[in-house]
């Protein structure tokens, strides 16, 4: 069954694609060739055995020819990955994104890396599969959508988030979407170091409410191998934006990538409840201050009644310090369920914040860094199947 296909004709890159191939299941055929067909059947009916999931484009092909290609392969078939193997270049992240293109590989990746990217491609094909074959007009989400929040403000909410999507999308690059959902004084463009040509109050009407080819359009590429949707840049314009248009927007992004990161506003307004609503995950931060923690636990209750919690839980403890007054196990009893995480009080965090660089993107080795990496652990592919989840840690500061 070839379930791998290449069209290159680098030799020296077939050879270490082959050798990728040989420990997954399934086989990866070359089509040698230094141009492309004019059609996805012309490739695909020269596969054995069952349809391919992977296609992989390059090295060696015409950029724009490729990304054509790999368009159609995105409307005709997109049950398929298509994977454009091509130098470096941040020109060509957006039009490949726009393309439907799943992922970007360099020419140079060794047998390891070649592999890895085809079993995450695979993965996405095998999800993209699933959700065609449903019928059921409410099925699951496709990805996972993490909803980043707080009852009060000031409590390192945006770092938190910036954070998780960076390294996030060290995990599945291309494949995570950051959205800033505090809609009137977001800060996540700034704290990314991006100039958004669009924000979320275009994505949330005209064409891009049909059309997710168009909403791709206006996500903001980061170098770390992400896409930001970043707040409008007139506060006024919150007011124009409805919960209804929110969750539609926040399914539409699910559909499209592995991991969908929300960095609420504070306080439980309709936005934050409508991102409730679908969420998979809740990562809720708080600083270790008696207004923050009361403020959590109350949040807590209200979201109870509301039936309003997801399943999977997180709560990272900020600012943490022992001259506070007050102990992690303070924490725990006024809210009444486990820390999950620890962020230690950090003179790297506010100077990163500055540079609008996050921590794990320039790969600080400082204590809150370090909690970030463990925060982003929690989301990995079959971290809930772990023994140590069944234990839970008591965090110390």
């Amino acid at each position: 069954m070839s379930r791998f296909v290449l069209v290159t004709a680098d030799a020296d890159f077939s050879r270490r694609a082959q050798e990728a191939a040989r420990g997954l299941h399934g086989s990866l055929q070359v089509l040698p060739a230094d141009y492309l067909p004019p059609s996805p059947d012309d490739i695909l009916r020269v596969v054995n055995a069952e349809p391919a999931e992977v296609v992989l484009l390059g090295p060696g092909l015409p950029t724009e020819d490729a990304i054509r290609l790999a368009s159609l392969f995105d409307l005709q078939f997109p049950e398929i990955s298509v994977v454009l193997v091509t130098e470096g270049n941040q020109d060509v992240a957006l039009p490949a994104m726009r393309a439907g293109i799943r992922d970007l590989l360099t020419p140079a990746a060794n047998a390891n890396d070649i592999r890895t990217m085809l079993e995450r491609a695979s993965l996405a094909s095998a999800s993209r599969r699933r959700g065609l074959g449903s019928t059921i007009p409410d099925s699951p989400i496709g990805g996972r959508i993490i909803a980043v929040m707080s009852p009060k403000g000031g409590v390192g909410k945006t770092t938190v988030t910036t954070n998780l999507a960076v390294a996030l999308g060290k995990i599945a690059p291309m494949s995570v979407v950051v959205v800033d959902l505090d809609l009137q004084f977001g800060d996540v463009a700034s704290g990314l170091l991006l100039e958004p040509e669009h924000t979320l109050a275009d994505a949330v009407t005209g064409a891009a409410v049909q059309d997710s080819m168009v909403l791709k359009s206006y996500l903001t590429v980061h170098p770390a191998g992400l896409y930001a949707l970043c707040a409008p840049l007139n506060p006024a314009q919150a007011d124009q934006i409805s919960g209804e248009q929110v969750g539609h927007l926040v399914r539409q992004l699910a559909d499209e990538f592995q991991y969908v990161v929300v960095d609420t506003a504070p306080g439980l307004g309709e936005h934050v409840l409508a991102t409730l609503d679908i969420a998979t995950d809740a990562v809720w931060v708080c600083g270790m201050d008696v207004p923050s923690i009361r403020g959590l636990r109350t949040g807590f209750q209200i979201l109870t009644e509301l039936d309003l919690l997801p399943d999977n839980r997180h709560v990272v403890l900020n600012f943490a310090d022992r001259k506070s007054g007050l102990s992690v196990q303070d924490v725990e009893a006024t809210i009444g369920r486990p820390v999950d995480v620890v962020l230690p009080r950090s003179r790297a965090v506010p100077f990163s914040t500055n540079k609008g660089v996050p921590l794990l993107q320039e790969g600080s080795r400082d204590g809150a860094a370090r909690g970030l990496g463990q925060l982003a652990e929690r989301f990995k592919p079959n971290w809930e199947e772990r023994p140590h989840k069944k234990l839970h840690r008591r965090a110390m500061v």
